[in-house]
This record gives C-alpha cells, sequence and structure tokens, in this order.
C-alpha cells in the first residue's frame, strides 16, 4: 500500500522544477491556437462551407445516413447542429479569442482548453483532407494533454510531453530510411527539397545555391537530429538540455528555408519540457516568478484528474501502439488491434508522425485559366504558391493556406488526394464567392462564369545565381501539357 501510494505520488505529484516552463508553454500554446485560428477563419468558408469546395453539411447528412448516431464518434465534430459559414467561421473566430483570453490569463483555464480543443478538432473535421496533416494532429495532441497543466506539470504530464516529442522527431526520422527514398539513403534530400517544398519562401531560394557537400551535411544532420537526439530526451539534464537545443536548432533552420505553418514553432514549444525551469528563468519576468513560487504545492490531485489523466495516457500509448503495429505489420491483427488503432485520430490522439518520408525531385505546377470563347484565356492566380516567375517567394509563417498547400499534391501521386480537385473545378466554374475569395485574381469577378477551364502543367525550377542576375526570375518554368494528361510526379 505505501508503495503504490509512493508511485502515485511520484506520477501524479507536481513536477516543482517546471512551473515556470508550465507558465511559458501554457502562453505560448495560446499564441500558436490563435494563429491556427485565425489562419482558419479567412479561409473556412471557402473549403468547407455550404457553397465551399467541400462543404461539411453534405458530409455529415451522408455520414448520419449510413451510420446513425454511431458516425458522431467517427466525425466528432460540434458542427453537427450546425456547418453554416457563420457557424464555421463563428467556431474560428471564437477560438482565436478564447486563445487571447489563455494568453491573458483571463476566465477559466481549464475550461478555455478544453473549449480550444473542441473547436480545434471541430475544424479539423470540417475542412477534411485540407486539415488532415500532422500538424494539426500535433495541436490537437498538445491541446489535450494541456488540459492537464492548468494545475502546474506533474511527472506524468512531463512524461506525455517528453513522449509526443521522442514520438514526432523519431518516427520522422524512422520513415524516412523505412520509405525506401534513394534520395534520403544517398543523402542528397536536400538537393530537391528547398525547390520542390509545397510552400517555399524566399530564403528557400539561398539555401537551393548552397553547394553540395553541405547539403549533404544537413541530411546527415537531419538524420542525427531525428534518429538520435530523440534518445536523449530521457536521459539525464545535461543530455536533455543538449537534446532540446539541438531540436530547437532544426527548428529554427526549417523556419529560416520553410513555410511550415506553426509546426515549427509548436515542436520548439513542446522542447520547453526537455528543459527546466533554471534554462528559462530569465525568460520570465520576476514577478510572474514570485508568484509562481509562493503558491503552495498541490497535493496529490483527486481522484476524477487521476482517473482522466491515467486513461488519456493509457488510450495515447495504446494507439500510438497499435497505429505502428497495423502500418509496419502485414500479417493479420487482432480485431482489438484495429478497433483501438481507429479510435485515437479521430481525437487527435496517439498519430504516426512522418514528416516528408519521401522527397519529390522535381516540381510540377498547374495553372487554371478560363475562357468564354476557346480562344482568349485569363488565368486564375493564387495567393502563394508559385505563379509568376519574377515573384518572390512569400514568408508566411504560422499562416496555412490550405487551398495552395493542397495544389501541391497534383498532379498526383497518390490517386487518393486528388478527389477534391474536380470540385474546386467545378466552384470556378460557377464562381463561387467563397471559393474564388481562396486565390489572389479572379479574372471573372463581378462577370460571368467561364465557360471553359482549362488546366497546365509547368515543371518549376529555381533559376541559379547568373539567371536570377539576367533575368531578374527566381523561377524558371517548362511547359509539360494539360492536367491530368501528364506524368505524376515520382520521388
Amino acid at each position: 500500500m505505501n508503495r503504490s501510494a509512493r508511485l502515485l505520488g511520484d506520477l501524479f505529484g507536481p513536477a516543482a522544477d517546471h512551473r515556470l516552463t508550465g507558465w511559458l508553454f501554457l502562453k505560448g500554446l495560446a499564441l500558436i491556437y490563435v494563429a491556427a485560428f485565425v489562419s482558419l477563419a479567412v479561409q473556412i468558408d471557402g473549403l468547407a462551407g455550404p457553397d465551399g469546395i467541400l462543404p461539411f453539411d453534405q458530409l455529415l447528412h451522408r455520414a448520419f445516413e449510413a451510420d446513425g448516431y454511431a458516425a458522431w464518434l467517427r466525425l466528432p465534430s460540434l458542427f453537427w447542429f450546425s456547418a453554416t459559414d457563420a457557424t464555421l467561421q463563428g467556431a474560428a473566430v471564437v477560438g482565436a479569442l478564447l486563445a487571447l483570453l489563455l494568453l491573458l490569463g483571463w476566465g477559466s483555464s481549464r475550461v478555455i482548453l478544453i473549449l480550444l480543443y473542441l473547436l480545434y478538432l471541430s475544424l479539423v473535421h470540417a475542412a477534411q483532407i485540407f486539415t488532415s496533416f500532422q500538424w494539426d494532429t500535433l495541436l490537437l495532441e498538445t491541446g489535450l494533454l494541456a488540459i492537464f497543466l492548468v494545475d502546474g506539470p506533474t511527472r506524468l504530464l512531463l512524461f506525455l510531453v517528453h513522449w509526443l516529442l521522442f514520438r514526432l522527431r523519431f518516427l520522422s526520422g524512422y520513415f524516412k530510411l523505412a520509405s525506401g527514398d534513394p534520395s534520403w539513403r544517398d543523402l542528397t534530400a536536400l538537393k530537391y527539397y528547398f525547390e520542390t517544398q509545397p510552400l517555399p519562401h524566399l530564403g528557400a531560394w539561398y539555401a537551393h545555391q548552397l553547394p553540395q557537400w553541405l547539403l549533404k551535411t544537413g541530411v546527415g544532420f537531419t538524420f542525427f537530429a531525428e534518429l538520435i537526439v530523440p534518445f536523449f530526451i530521457f536521459l539525464p539534464r545535461p543530455l536533455r538540455i543538449f537534446a532540446a537545443g539541438t531540436t530547437i536548432f532544426a527548428q529554427l533552420l526549417i523556419i529560416a528555408t520553410s513555410n511550415h505553418n506553426f509546426i515549427n514553432l509548436l515542436t520548439i514549444l513542446l522542447c520547453l519540457f526537455v528543459l527546466d525551469d533554471r534554462c528559462v528563468a530569465r525568460a520570465v519576468p520576476l514577478r510572474i516568478r514570485n508568484r509562481l513560487a509562493e503558491r503552495a504545492s498541490p497535493g496529490l490531485p483527486g481522484l476524477a484528474w487521476r482517473a482522466s489523466a491515467a486513461a488519456c495516457t493509457l488510450l495515447i500509448l495504446a494507439v500510438g501502439a497499435s497505429l505502428m503495429i497495423e502500418t509496419q505489420t502485414r500479417r493479420p491483427l487482432p480485431s482489438a488491434v484495429y478497433a483501438i488503432a481507429s479510435v485515437g485520430p479521430a481525437f487527435g490522439i496517439g498519430s504516426l508522425y512522418h514528416l516528408f518520408p519521401t522527397m519529390q525531385t522535381e516540381r510540377q505546377e498547374l495553372q487554371i485559366a478560363g475562357s468564354y470563347d476557346g480562344v482568349t484565356w485569363e488565368l486564375y492566380r493564387f495567393r502563394y504558391k508559385p505563379g509568376e516567375l519574377g515573384q518572390a517567394p512569400a514568408f508566411i509563417v504560422p499562416h496555412q493556406p490550405r487551398l495552395d498547400w493542397m495544389m501541391w499534391f497534383l498532379p498526383p501521386q497518390w490517386t487518393d488526394t486528388g478527389y477534391w480537385f474536380p470540385h474546386f473545378l467545378d466552384a470556378l466554374r460557377q464562381n463561387k464567392p467563397a471559393v474564388t475569395g481562396l486565390l489572389a485574381h479572379n479574372p471573372f469577378a463581378g462577370r460571368a462564369p467561364p465557360n471553359l477551364l482549362r488546366v497546365g502543367v509547368w515543371h518549376y525550377r529555381f533559376t541559379t545565381w547568373q539567371e536570377r542576375a539576367r533575368s531578374g526570375n527566381w523561377w524558371k518554368a517548362e511547359y509539360l501539357g494539360e492536367f491530368p494528361d501528364v506524368p505524376p510526379r515520382r520521388p
């Protein structure tokens, strides 16, 4: 009995050396939530509204017809009651406002964190394939863990955050090797990455010009940071600090060369719990440190809190293990494994992280044009994806323009990623304002929609220093043909 009590005390007792990091973590998470909600607020109607590319209300209707109330568990969402433009945008705006309240320390932090998790979960399901990315899942799982942080970090919570960061980093490296992609194995991935990533910014152009030996060194560092360093998270303090510093340095390099929305910022935030209060004390105002120090150390949490934390821990571990077994084992598995593996992803729990497991070796860009007569064609222009050759790639972190991002997957290497594109073209044929509002320029704004559309495919490459000096262009392009009658990109 005494041993059990001591074990509970160790697991659920306060992590006194992480009070400051816990305080900073919640503030940082609030800022990331603000960015994520605001980013969705300006595009959710065009993605998932009744006149959007993939109307969520239609998906909910079909799901309920097929599964009845069981669909509520498969698609957990607050939008079962209403999925209009107003409710979708309203949820994003309310989420941003709640995150600001969390940042300012107003209101009940626990209630706010629960609402933030539910609102973002609802929006992730609403936008469907446009929010089917690992950073969305990472934010959900981080947000869920943060609910248990309100009364201060515990040893169990520290382990769960460390486990999340370990999975994010180690599995990203593991799947790079497991994919068999030759560019990762021969250390040439960075030869292509800066040019072929979904939405490069200006830093990518400069990084692409670096000598090949340095780019190969960068790939070697990536494997070191993803396959070796994550194990240091669970080792003594000096090695943990090294793990955090190496991971943060890697994320800063990515931000300097890539537009990957908020995932790198969120990864840096998770590193706070690999550090401790001695490392971050100077970043916290003295009055905050004094106030946190004056708080009495809480005792063992109540039964409901402990049960919830234990259930969350078991679910995260079970789902993660089940997903790993399911994806890496070709043999038939017990039905319980499939059942557990299907529960977590619907709630953003226990996901497998595999950032860039394969590397594209060429960039294909789609240009969409409309016409009334088939003779004169006018181009639609996207906000951020490469288009005009002389336009410098923009830095947009932490925003993620979901339509521009999804255009990167076309022409498709995987056929199941392009089902949304015909719906997008249909919306252009109807000149739907919610969808055309996602674009930088609609040539048929205020006019009748086009009678014809055509989609051209171009091979885009970065210019060299010499080509840039001569032409002033950041890109060069070669016409390949009309979509979909072009070869798909292959690693």
